[in-house]
């Protein structure tokens, strides 16, 4: 369990300075659009994927930072990895944000969400871009066939 103020530090940094912030122009990338219901939260995310891997991220919108910062992060973490690990990374992801069994040391710095549950509003914020990540790998699968 990490400590709260570096919870805090790991938001902050990853919203102040999000990685791969931009918008890519590239017929090569899918653009996924991850948009809340609920709230402002509005991000396209630009992905490139070839040979079942993960090769790039980009992301671009207007978020809150829970949802910038868990979009950076997400970023972080799936850059260079193969579907199957990105499957594996999202499921222990969710299992985190449910309150259900995970391992941590999968997560890195995304485990900052490991108290996001309590706050149920939050969730949204914490699960949009993952949530475009996984309709990417959908479509990507979909049309590899």
């Amino acid at each position: 369990m990490l400590d709260p103020e570096i919870k805090r530090e790991i938001i902050m940094e990853n919203y102040q300075n999000p990685t791969n912030r931009s918008q890519i122009k590239d017929d090569k990338y899918m653009v996924v659009k991850s948009k809340s219901e609920t709230c402002i939260d509005d991000i396209d995310l630009y992905i490139l994927i070839e040979d079942d891997i993960i090769k790039d991220i980009h992301f671009d919108g207007e978020a809150c930072a829970i949802s910038t910062s868990a979009t950076s992060i997400m970023i972080k973490l799936l850059l260079g990895k193969s579907i199957s690990e990105v499957k594996k990374i999202m499921q222990n992801y969710y299992n985190m944000i449910n309150e259900q069994s995970y391992d941590e040391d999968i997560l890195g710095e995304a485990n900052c969400y490991e108290d996001i549950y309590k706050q149920q509003n939050r969730i949204g914020c914490a699960t949009i871009p993952w949530h475009g990540i996984e309709k990417a790998i959908q479509e990507y699968e979909n049309n590899k066939i």
